[in-house]
């Protein structure tokens, strides 16, 4: 599943066919994604314009001048692709729908923004902006990682009680929002930290060392384009590439690549998700 990088590095590539543009034509192809789409949504969203695009956790949210705000989730094979205009040295012209393109954004600038989601895991809904906060996906979200309210003194007191292996607090949703697996195990290895460690057991020192790591790797694969494994692309359909930078993420069995360090890299098992670390390195 698309996590942070991933999603904003969609958002930027929206940005400039959709924000400030109005939707001339909006259609939904089927009526449900994972759950059904909202009622009307077409003609709710034909004749609105983006008056901001912006990013919550791994949710990017379309907010439109009618008072609604349309939220997007990518799901596990969600793509938000461009035709129409020039990206870069490319001019995409508007293919014909596909099977699996079930929502298609025609904006007033020429663009065409389609919704493709081959196994359907993704989502939208509208609701209105004043309260988008509140909305069942969003509300017990917790802060932003790369955000002010994102620090020291915040994590210190959110994992000094919790009972569970670091790698699991830090994947928790509600304590920091838009990590995911891949960024999480990135994370740790290059903090010197085992994901096996409970989290309420790490020193405050330790816990404080996480936060400018963590925007660190989140920065790094921003500007890298996101991590492609499988589904993810670009909204030019292109590539992204801090997979290529992967210091443990999916390299079991590898030499780790902490300067100094002779261990290999080990993978386990941790709720029923693969983390991987260094042994040697990583206590």
């Amino acid at each position: 599943m698309p996590e942070l990088p991933e999603v904003e590095t969609v958002r930027r590539g929206l940005l400039p066919v959709m924000e400030g543009q109005e939707i001339a034509h909006a259609e939904a192809r089927r009526p449900d994604l994972r759950w059904p789409l909202p009622e009307n949504m077409g003609a709710r969203l034909t004749g609105a314009t983006v008056t901001q695009l912006r990013r919550r956790s791994k949710y990017i949210l379309a907010d439109l001048s009618t008072g609604e705000t349309l939220i997007i989730h990518l799901g596990m094979s969600g793509r938000m692709l461009i035709s129409g205009v020039r990206i870069g040295e490319f001019h995409h012209e508007h293919p014909a729908p596909e099977k699996h393109d079930h929502v298609i954004l025609d904006m007033a600038g020429g663009a065409r923004v389609t919704f493709n989601d081959a196994r359907r895991f993704g989502a939208m809904d509208l609701t209105p902006t004043a309260k988008v906060e509140a909305h069942w996906l969003l509300v017990a979200l917790g802060p932003e990682p790369l955000g002010n309210a994102f620090d020291e003194s915040y994590l210190i007191d959110r994992l000094r009680a919790k009972n569970t292996p670091i790698k699991t607090a830090l994947l928790d949703q509600r304590i920091v929002s838009g990590l995911g697996n891949i960024y999480v195990c990135e994370v740790l290895h290059r903090a010197g930290i085992s994901p096996k460690r409970k989290a309420c057991d790490l020193s405050v020192k330790r816990v404080a060392s996480l936060v400018p790591i963590i925007r660190q790797v989140l920065s790094e694969a921003i500007e890298a384009g996101g991590s492609s494994l499988r589904d993810y692309r670009q909204t030019d359909g292109e590539l992204g590439y801090f997979q290529h930078t992967f210091r443990v993420y999916d390299r079991e069995g590898q030499p780790c690549t902490t300067a100094g360090c002779n261990g290999t890299i080990g993978r386990i098992v941790q709720s029923g998700r693969s983390s991987f670390y260094c042994a040697q390195c990583q206590r």
